[in-house]
């Protein structure tokens, strides 16, 4: 199944696990919980544009390998999908650092379907693999990018996730220590 067929009969679904669980940005018909296995939420991309600069990179959502993410799937129209698609494409790559792909997500009360989701791309040279807890509060805590602070991004997401009953004890750490570097800074 092409992400980019125009003409496409039937309605397709998009899996998000950062931004676009709390913010889409499209027309959705349905919006359901859901969980990709294989893959686990983590930050693991600099980010040169949204939540940093090349001169002060931050970094951004991906999914790396292994676990699972639960996120928000959402079933969009096959009359909207060639507008939706576009968006995304613009939203999500605005330095190719994710791919495309179709991926079976499991939608809470219900059957498995295959969902668009930008999976990150691990030879692009914005991939920050696999960093520790303190390097990724030290990227995050002051970087600022055309969509704000670094900071925003991860408060929004824990947020967001409570909101969606999932408790990510390492995104809670995570927040923690950029709270507390960020302090820091503003004290000195």
């Amino acid at each position: 199944m092409d992400a980019d067929e125009g003409g496409v009969s039937a309605d397709r679904w998009v899996f998000g696990y950062g931004s676009l669980m709390w913010r889409p940005g499209f027309r959705f018909v349905e919006r359901k919980a859901a969980v990709i296995h294989g893959r686990r939420r983590a930050f693991c991309i600099y980010s040169v544009h949204h939540r940093g600069t090349p001169a002060r990179p931050g970094l951004v959502l991906g999914l790396a390998p292994g676990g699972s993410a639960r996120g928000a799937a959402y079933r969009v129209a096959a009359a909207d999908w060639a507008e939706t698609y576009a968006y995304l494409r613009e939203r999500e790559q605005p330095t190719e650092t994710y791919f495309e792909s179709w991926a079976t997500v499991r939608l809470a009360g219900a059957d498995p379907v295959p969902a668009l989701v930008f999976l990150s791309d691990f030879a692009h040279p914005q991939w920050a693999g696999d960093l520790d807890l303190e390097a990724q509060a030290r990227l995050i805590a002051g970087a600022v990018g055309l969509s704000g602070r670094n900071v925003d991004y991860l408060r929004d997401l824990v947020s967001h996730l409570h909101e969606e009953g999932v408790a990510d004890r390492t995104m809670e750490r995570l927040l923690a220590r950029v709270e507390a570097l960020e302090a820091e800074a503003a004290a000195a």
